[in-house]
Order: C-alpha cells, then structure tokens, then sequence
C-alpha cells in the first residue's frame, strides 16, 4: 500500500509540476511584475526555437528525430500554456484592477498575449512566435508605461 501511494504522490507531482512557477494568489509581495515579464519573453523565446526546430525535424523520419520532434512540440505546447497561465493568473487575476484608469487598454492588451500564445500552440509559422512577443512587449508598455 505505501507504494502505491508513493507511486500516486510522484504522478501527482509529475502532471502537477509545471504549475509550480506559477503564483498562489496570496498577496505576499515577493513576486515582482519585472519577473513575469522576463518569464513570458523567455518563454516565448523557447516557442521561438521549438518552432524552428519542428520545422527542421519534420521531414525526417529516423526514430531519434521523431522522438525529438515530439519532445520539441511538446515543449512548445508547455510555453504557450505557461504564459496563458502567467496572464491569466497572476496579470488578470491579481495585478490589472478594475479601479485602474487604463483598465480596458491593459485588459485588451493582456486578451492579445493569451490568443497570440494560443496561435503558437496552433502552429508553427515564425510570425506566430513573433506576433507574441510583439504582444508581451505591449502590454509590457501598456502595464508599466515603458518599454522592455
């Protein structure tokens, strides 16, 4: 019995581990605003590879390159996914008020990065990952009032 619920404790936190990054939504103070954004370009530059190398991996049809191909689309997916999360949790969740005076212009430059990672899960063109990051520097701008 306690190895099976060893082995349900480790599944758990497998399938459970890449929502760690993301906050608890108590108003700690220790994350910072600066950290999500580098985390969304960061991710979003990680799309950017992923993207190129599926294109590059694609026509090949040896199993190392199938299994590569797979692990890249697969990462892709988790980066678009994280940032969705980012925004939505933490930006929209907790830090874009209502009270706020520009509360409409960040709030519809926050719904842009969320369906421009969305188009990045839906494709592998180079604009996608380029119109996301146009996006997260956007907001970025519309959020802080400066540029990245």
């Amino acid at each position: 019995m306690k190895k099976l619920n060893f082995s349900l404790l480790l599944f758990f936190s497998a399938i459970t581990s890449h929502y760690v990054r993301g906050h608890c939504q108590v108003p700690c103070g220790i994350y910072g605003d600066q950290n999500r954004f580098e985390q969304m370009l960061e991710d979003q530059s990680t799309i950017e590879k992923a993207s190129k190398v599926i294109n590059e991996l694609s026509g090949k049809k040896d199993p190392q390159s199938q299994n590569q191909l797979t692990r890249w689309v697969s990462t892709k997916e988790v980066h678009a996914t994280a940032i969705q999360k980012t925004i939505a949790d933490y930006f929209m969740a907790q830090r874009i008020k209502a009270s706020d005076p520009k509360y409409q212009e960040k709030l519809s430059k926050a719904h842009s990065v969320i369906v421009a990672a969305m188009k990045c899960k839906q494709t592998i063109d180079p604009q996608s990952s380029a119109s996301l990051k146009a996006s997260i520097l956007s907001f970025h701008k519309a959020y802080e009032g400066k540029k990245k």
